[in-house]
């Protein structure tokens, strides 16, 4: 076959005019679908990201030591639930008056702080109730730490009579510390952190 009976038609080009091409994009055009894209991908990524930031923020400011949250509030005048006089150990006797409390829980340990003032016959069944007696209790002692004293805000000044004792139990019981004012024998203030470790 020569190359004369298969002439070569030149690739014409379609007419702009015939319906089939596109015509260009008006600029603007482009220009407003990028944007309206843009807005989308940022929705979608800065609404969820933003949401876990504020998130993130609550939970440690709302996990930040209940410790801090017992000093701005000070104690809580009246009873511990049963339950937690049940797990700390704290069997408040029922003539108790002027009862507070604050409990704070961290990964380290759980802390039950009360006050309350009684009689003597109440320190009594309240000490045996924890499983100790007042021939443990050592005078002129002031066995709650500092850490404690600043939390709830206690005062231990001079001029009292003091009286403390650490009753300490086997994990995971907790261990209670307690000091007495004594100043008035028939009707002491009984001031107890209950402290419970994993």
């Amino acid at each position: 076959m020569i190359a004369a009976e298969h002439p070569v038609v030149p690739h014409q080009s379609e007419s702009p005019g015939d319906g089939e091409g596109k015509p260009p994009e008006d600029p603007r055009r482009v220009f407003k679908r990028r944007v309206i894209t843009a807005t989308i991908i940022v929705l979608l990524i800065g609404i969820p990201a933003g949401y876990l930031l504020i998130s993130a923020g609550q939970s440690r400011r709302s996990g930040q030591g209940k410790a801090e949250e017992a000093s701005a509030q000070g104690l809580r005048e009246g009873w511990p639930s049963k339950m937690q006089r049940r797990i700390f150990e704290i069997p408040i006797p029922g003539n108790g008056q002027g009862v507070q409390y604050y409990e704070t829980n961290n990964w380290k340990a759980s802390r039950m702080y009360a006050k309350f003032r009684t009689t003597s016959a109440g320190l009594d069944r309240f000490l045996s109730g924890m499983g100790t007696g007042r021939a443990a209790l050592e005078p002129d002692t002031i066995d709650i730490s500092q850490r404690d004293i600043k939390i709830t805000g206690w005062s231990f000044g001079a001029g009292e009579r003091w009286a403390s004792t650490t009753h300490r139990n086997t994990k995971p019981r907790p261990t209670q510390t307690v000091t007495v004012n004594m100043t008035d024998p028939a009707s002491p203030v009984v001031y107890v952190v209950s402290a419970a470790t994993p």
